[in-house]
């Protein structure tokens, strides 16, 4: 039996926080990752760019069962702190729109300057390393046994393995497997922040419109977000589309602004009263992409100039688009997922420390908790931040 004071299962983004803030304590510190590379999120995160934090995160960016879980975490490492970090160790960075911040070079920027900090703080990173059991010491603690056998007895145990997007990059649902045997509730999971699909009716008419992308207001119910929005050829994708599948559930219906700028029908019946004998695809086209005021035109069977055209039928067309309701039939899973919603319930854990309220030792911190970010950085940060909470304790 070999002793250690701290082990962490996950060498991604929560874990690696965690084991630099602990090392830094002096205790004695293991992470453990069966991938055989660290931080396989951040690698492919932005672009390969990593969009690491946002200027504006805040509670209110969270979805959570219990929505203030997330505040002491987000008060006490900050994402001015993560970039106090990434200045002290002369990485350059820019901001896209809305608060994201990005590496001006490369993820693997991200990566080497978690793991210069690990280093640095003695931290061993055991990688392609398999846990064949987890039991509850006699003494305290927690022993684990790795798949060569050896076992390891650790006084705090943290998981930090993520959770199911992207099983390609090795995600598992190894967390909340741990979090079940010590008796630990897990909020339903699904897949987040990820493309839309149509049924094959659907799809086949609109996929006529792939690659076409506009600006605007996707809206379920009272939550909204007006971003990007891509058409594909399984459905609808883009950061306004993944932000509302964190609140969207497969049949309901969405309302899409395809130009939030401009009131259709106001433009319309200008149009016609001022250009009679235009046609209506030409006047729509002066507000969407050609190929998608075609198709609206011709859907609504206004091949015709537009001053042949009843006020009640260009209402119609300006509803689809200022007012289009579609009903996905459900989303393209995990496999694209940028991540996880639901997890550990934030009733069983310590909203200053992470640890269970259950098993006394035992952490959880980063996705595999009930705490998901909307798209922009978010993520990260609460990576961030309840990393380096635990990290103060264990």
């Amino acid at each position: 039996m070999k002793n250690l004071d701290v082990i962490i299962i996950g060498g991604g983004a929560a874990g690696l926080m965690c084991a630099i803030e602990a090392g830094k304590r002096g205790r004695s510190v293991m992470v453990i990752d069966h991938a055989s590379k660290p931080a396989e999120k951040i690698r492919i995160s932005g672009g390969g760019r990593c969009n690491f934090t946002n200027l504006h995160a805040r509670p209110e960016n969270y979805i959570s069962q219990n929505k203030r879980f997330c505040v002491s975490a987000l008060k006490r490492y900050t994402q001015h702190d993560f970039i106090a970090l990434v200045d002290r160790h002369n990485i350059g960075w820019h901001e896209k729109t809305l608060g994201q911040l990005f590496c001006d070079e490369s993820s693997f920027q991200i990566i080497d300057m978690l793991l210069d900090e690990c280093d640095d703080a003695g931290v061993e990173i055991r990688l392609g390393t398999s846990i064949r059991t987890i039991e509850a010491a006699q003494r305290g603690g927690y022993v684990v046994t790795l798949q060569n056998g050896s076992n390891w007895h650790c006084q705090s145990l943290v998981v930090a393995c993520g959770g199911l997007s992207i099983p390609k990059i090795g995600a598992t649902g190894f967390g909340y497997q741990i979090a079940r045997q010590f008796g630990l509730e897990i909020v339903p999971t699904r897949a987040a922040l990820v493309p839309l699909t149509f049924d094959p009716d659907t799809r086949a008419d609109l996929g006529q419109l792939a690659g076409i992308s506009v600006d605007a207001v996707v809206s379920h119910q009272k939550t909204r977000f007006r971003e990007g929005l891509l058409f594909t050829h399984r459905g609808l994708s883009g950061p306004s589309i993944l932000q509302i599948s964190s609140y969207w559930r497969e049949a309901e219906t969405i309302s899409v602004n395809l130009n939030p700028e401009q009131d259709a029908f106001t433009l319309l019946k200008t149009a016609k009263d001022e250009s009679p004998k235009q046609a209506v695809h030409t006047v729509l086209s002066r507000m969407l992409p050609n190929r998608l005021a075609q198709y609206i035109t011709t859907r609504h069977g206004l091949d015709r100039p537009i001053g042949e055209t009843g006020d009640k039928a260009l209402r119609k067309l300006a509803g689809d688009v200022n007012q289009w309701q579609i009903a996905p039939q459900g989303s393209e899973g995990y496999r694209t997922a940028e991540v996880t919603l639901g997890g550990v319930d934030t009733r069983e854990l310590s909203s200053q420390t992470m640890e269970s309220k259950k098993a006394p030792g035992l952490y959880f911190i980063g996705e595999v908790v009930d705490v998901t970010g909307h798209l922009g950085g978010f993520n990260f940060q609460w990576a961030w931040s309840s990393g380096w909470c635990a990290g103060q304790v264990v």
